[in-house]
C-alpha cells in the first residue's frame, strides 16, 4: 500500500506560483498519493499558527513563498519544532538574480500580481480571445499576437485561452473540408499563423468522447477514418502552401503547445528586430 504524503502549500499571497510549482513536481511522481493542503494570503502570526496546527495534524512536507521575515522566521521555527521540511523553492532563483544584478528583491507579498499594464493586457488579451474565438469576428484577426488554424478539436479553443492568460492576443478558426476559411486569413500581416495537427486516430478518439458526452452514439464523417485523414491532409495543405508553422499536438498537452507557439512567436520577433526583412510574415 503507498503511503500519504501531505504536502502542505503556504502562501501570504494567491499561492498560485507556488501551486503551479507543486503540481509541476509531483508530476514527477506517477502514482503517488501526495494530498495538498492549500493556505493562501497568510500575513499574521494568528493565521500561521491555525495552520501549523493542521501541520501538526497532517506532518509531511511544507512548501512556502513568505515576503515577511518575521512570518517566514515563524514558520520555519514551528516546522522545526515540529521536524517538518520546510522548502522555499523560489530561493535558488532569487539568489541567483540578487547575484546577477546586484541588488536584492524586494519584499512585497504578491508583487507579480500587482495591476499594473502587463495585468491589463493580460485581461484584454482574454476578452479578444473569447471574443474570436471558433472564426468569430475574422475581419479583426488583424489585431490578433497569434491566429491558430486547425479541424475541429485540435485543440485550438483551450491552447488560446492559456495563450491568453500568457497576454497573448489569440484568434482560432476551424478548417472545414467542405468550407475553405475565409480569404482574409491568408491576407494577415501582423498576427502570426500557426497550424496545428494531430494524429488521424487520436484525433477520432477525441471526437468520439465529445460525441458521447451529448448524448451522439451514430457513427457519421465526424469520426469516420477515411473522411478524417482528408481533413488532415486539407489542412496540411494550407499550412504547407502558406508556409505556416506548424505543432503536432498528439502527444503534448496544452501548456506544452501554448509553450512552442509562444517559442515561436519569440522567434519571429526576434528576427524582425534584427531587421530581417525576408522573416515570413506568419511564421
Amino acid at each position: 500500500m503507498t503511503q500519504l504524503l501531505n504536502l502542505h502549500l503556504i502562501s501570504d499571497s494567491t499561492g498560485e506560483t507556488l501551486d503551479m510549482l507543486a503540481k509541476a513536481a509531483v508530476a514527477q511522481f506517477e502514482g503517488a498519493d501526495i494530498k495538498r493542503h492549500f493556505w493562501p494570503l497568510v500575513r499574521s502570526k494568528q493565521g500561521l499558527e491555525r495552520i501549523i496546527a493542521d501541520v501538526a495534524k497532517h506532518p509531511g512536507i511544507v512548501l512556502f513563498t513568505m515576503a515577511s521575515g518575521e512570518i517566514r522566521s515563524a514558520l520555519e521555527d514551528r516546522c522545526r519544532s515540529l521536524d517538518i521540511p520546510a522548502v522555499s523553492p523560489l530561493d535558488p532563483v532569487l539568489t541567483a538574480l540578487e547575484e546577477a544584478l546586484g541588488r536584492q528583491a524586494r519584499a512585497r507579498p504578491g508583487r507579480q500580481h500587482t495591476m499594473d499594464e502587463a495585468y491589463f493586457d493580460r485581461v484584454d488579451a482574454i476578452h479578444y480571445t473569447i471574443a474570436h474565438d471558433d472564426g468569430l469576428l475574422s475581419e479583426e484577426w488583424e489585431e490578433a499576437d497569434i491566429v491558430l488554424a486547425g479541424v475541429s478539436r485540435s485543440s485550438k479553443t483551450p491552447t488560446s485561452i492559456y495563450l491568453a492568460n500568457r497576454g497573448y492576443k489569440t484568434a482560432n478558426i476551424p478548417l472545414v473540408l467542405e468550407s475553405p476559411p475565409p480569404d482574409i486569413l491568408f491576407r494577415l500581416k501582423s498576427p502570426m499563423v500557426v497550424g496545428l495537427t494531430t494524429a488521424p486516430k487520436r484525433l477520432i478518439e477525441i471526437r468520439r468522447n465529445r460525441l458521447l458526452t451529448v448524448g451522439e452514439r451514430d457513427e457519421t464523417s465526424y469520426t469516420d477514418e477515411d473522411h478524417v485523414s482528408e481533413e488532415l491532409k486539407f489542412a496540411r495543405r494550407i499550412f504547407a502552401d502558406n508556409d505556416w508553422p506548424v505543432i503536432d499536438v498528439t502527444r503534448r498537452s496544452i501548456e506544452e503547445t501554448a509553450a512552442a507557439v509562444i517559442r515561436l512567436l519569440q522567434q519571429r520577433r526576434e528576427k524582425r528586430e534584427q531587421g530581417d526583412m525576408n522573416a515570413p510574415l506568419s511564421s
